[in-house]
């Protein structure tokens, strides 16, 4: 293919470098990769064949300006490739995945790149090199080190080998992950099945169904984690159980989807690749370049948490089964698909708020427009104006330009809010275009949600949890808009993993914050605002149910870690067991509290980028409690605020060490009494 004939081979014109979506075929994505993959590797020989001695610009500089067409094209395809994964979609990665692997690999891994990157690094004192200059050196000096490049060429050789199996198998983990998921949908024949949930969620249940073929019937779909939204509403107790025991067994049915032996495949190999780089597990592999540095810090803050977790748990269960015992006529014991359902019964009856009837609150524009966009506006002066000119990878995703207070450009956004079968579960930020002032590129970011769709003509109302998750992933949204460095490896959200969720779980704050509550929380039908003394009892439940969520959290947490605690010829043997023995261990086997992801669906650790990090949403959170509480003490939503918290933290991206942004941001290193106190453990 020509440049003629495919739009992926030149620059896109369109503004902010939007890929021509409407213009890309399927077919374009191979031979564009192949193209931009030879294209790197003369960039990279054209570096390593300078006779004269490396210097910051003939290296590190001349090596950031390579790969462009090769990014270019990967956050194109990727976006649609987690967001629209049709059959050619995943056929198509599948093929990939190996590929990028070497390709990568034949980078990181160059001998003369690599002694090129050291001759610098070893200067770096003797360099009148800016702060970002001289973490850029000592950033690639550090990655290709830990990637292996000092490794002699026979270890190379098998890394390689490991590399390549790896994506391959991450890759068949997401593609039966979504192909279970979709065939493990609920099918139920009557509404009187589900008879508690809204018309706006039979709605959507009805067009689910029609959509398969099955009009007239009711078709729930999973969510990424373990159990379901509707569980909380659903009075027949046996469809809350059909709908529980399909999630826990996704992955694990002994059928072509069966992600057991895939996923033990992947901890085994990872054990011999950490042991082939010097390490004693994927674990202590992953966390030496993380903030965290070893996993035994990562083990103790988890099970220092894990035993007040797991009895602010057991008082939640016996407070769930007084209610069942009271109100039952024939009361049993509680299960896991009971949990949800009984919970909001004690919070009606402590706290008087019943959280489904909130959603005519939470139409899904207003809370975009009115909520996240005017939190923003209002912190950092940014606006917002929809785009429908330009057209993103699907139809259901919506382009939005972002400005800043002066009008100046800040990047496009894109909202990606429905479920469909082609994307994967759960929901997540990326980049479509990164920011670079060395390549003149300002950013174009995506969120992706899995909000049940409505039958046309109805509006959107959210839960208080999909809320809040478009409220966190806004935040990522925000990090990647504006981090303004001068070299793409600082682009945007590229920091340490166990940092990256930091910036939007303190976004979250703003939900409830009066202001923001006041001008999005609106009747859907009559516009009349959220009752102040309902307000005040959603603020009161903060601590309300966490002994559930933070051990559900906590054992997914900690069953990365076990998994990625065995070391190079340790036998993981049967999932189900080593899943058992793990959480037991940690005091937190409990059938009633399930793990928020059992092993076969645990898509963050197994095909994302989370491996051995899962633990990386409370270590941020800790940073997030305290960060709340300085806004709280500082005037809350401010520009000056705002302004404080983009300038030292979400604008460097990258390009500094995110502990000593922190810093520079609160004056001190974060204190971990705000997080108890939130989620009740501080007692």
């Amino acid at each position: 293919m020509t440049e003629a004939t495919n739009p992926l081979l030149s620059p896109s014109t369109l503004p902010y470098g939007l890929p021509d979506y409407a213009a890309i075929r399927p077919e374009h994505y191979l031979p564009a990769f192949h193209a931009a993959f030879e294209e790197h590797l003369r960039e990279v020989r054209a570096i390593t064949v300078v006779r004269s001695m490396p210097t910051f610009e003939n290296t590190l500089v001349a090596l950031e300006r390579s790969g462009s067409m090769l990014e270019r094209v990967a956050e194109a395809f990727y976006t649609v490739a987690s967001a629209d994964a049709t059959a050619e979609i995943q056929a198509i990665d599948e093929e990939l995945a190996p590929l990028m692997s070497a390709h990568q690999d034949a980078i990181r891994l160059d001998s003369q790149l690599y002694w090129r990157v050291s001759q610098v690094h070893s200067r770096l004192d003797e360099l009148d090199l800016g702060a970002e200059e001289r973490y850029l050196v000592q950033r690639h000096f550090r990655e290709m080190t830990h990637a292996g490049a000092a490794l002699d060429d026979a270890a190379k050789v098998r890394l390689t080998e490991l590399n390549q199996r790896l994506s391959t198998l991450s890759t068949a983990f997401e593609k039966n992950l979504l192909n279970d998921t979709n065939e493990l949908a609920v099918l139920f024949d009557d509404a009187a099945e589900l008879d508690g949930l809204t018309s706006g969620e039979l709605s959507a249940t009805a067009r689910a169904a029609a959509d398969r073929g099955e009009t007239g019937k009711h078709l729930v779909g999973l969510t990424l984690f373990s159990g379901h939204p509707y569980l909380a509403s659903l009075t027949v107790r046996e469809s809350r159980r059909r709908i529980m025991a399909a999630s826990l067994s996704r992955g694990s049915r002994g059928n072509q989807n069966d992600n057991g032996a895939v996923l033990t495949e992947i901890v085994t190999l990872r054990a011999e690749r950490a042991a082939l780089l010097g390490y004693p597990s994927h674990a202590a592999y992953i966390t030496a370049d993380e903030t965290a540095k070893t996993p035994d810090a990562v083990e103790r803050m988890l099970r220092e948490l894990a035993a007040p977790a797991a009895r602010n748990a057991e008082r939640e269960r016996a407070a769930l089964q007084e209610i069942i015992d009271a109100t039952e006529a024939e009361p049993f014991p509680l299960e896991a698909h009971d949990w949800a359902f009984y919970t909001e019964k004690v919070r009606q009856a402590r706290y008087d708020i019943d959280t489904a009837a909130l959603r005519p609150w939470f139409e899904a524009e207003r809370v975009l427009h009115d909520g996240v966009f005017f939190a923003a506006s209002r912190l950092y002066g940014v606006t917002f104006t929809e785009r429908t000119d330009l057209v993103a990878y699907h139809p259901g995703a919506r382009v939005f330009e972002v400005h800043d207070a002066d009008g100046s450009p800040v990047g496009l956004y894109v909202l990606d809010l429905y479920t469909r079968d082609s994307k994967r579960g759960g929901a997540w930020m990326n980049p479509i275009v990164s920011q670079s002032a060395l390549r003149g590129t300002l950013p174009v970011v995506v969120n992706n949600l899995n909000v049940a769709q409505p039958g046309d003509g109805e509006p959107t109302l959210l839960t208080l949890d999909e809320v809040t998750t478009l409220f966190h992933e806004f935040g990522h949204a925000l990090h990647g808009l504006f981090a303004r460095v001068t070299y793409p490896h600082f682009a945007g959200t590229n920091v340490f993993r166990d940092f990256v969720e930091f910036p939007s779980q303190v976004n979250e704050m703003w939900i409830l914050w009066s202001e923001v509550l006041d001008n999005y929380a609106r009747h859907v039908e009559t516009g009349e605002p959220l009752d102040a003394a309902i307000v005040q009892r959603l603020r009161d439940t903060e601590a309300f149910d966490q002994g559930h969520a933070t051990s559900e959290y906590l054992a997914a947490s900690w069953l990365d870690q076990a998994w990625h605690l065995l070391g190079a010829g340790d036998e993981p043997g049967d999932v189900a067991a080593f899943e058992k023995t793990a959480l037991a261990d940690i005091g937190l086997l409990n059938p009633v509290v399930p793990t928020r992801y059992s092993s076969t669906y645990f898509a963050h650790v197994f095909s994302g980028g989370y491996s051995a990090g899962y633990y990386s949403y409370i270590w941020s959170e800790v940073l997030d409690a305290d960060t709340v509480e300085w806004f709280r003490e500082n005037g809350g939503l401010t520009r000056e605020n705002g302004d404080r918290f983009r300038r030292l933290l979400l604008g460097v991206g990258g390009s500094k060490d995110p502990l000593e942004a922190y810093r520079d941001f609160r004056g001190r290193d974060a204190e971990i009494a705000p997080l108890l106190k939130r989620r009740g453990l501080d007692a």
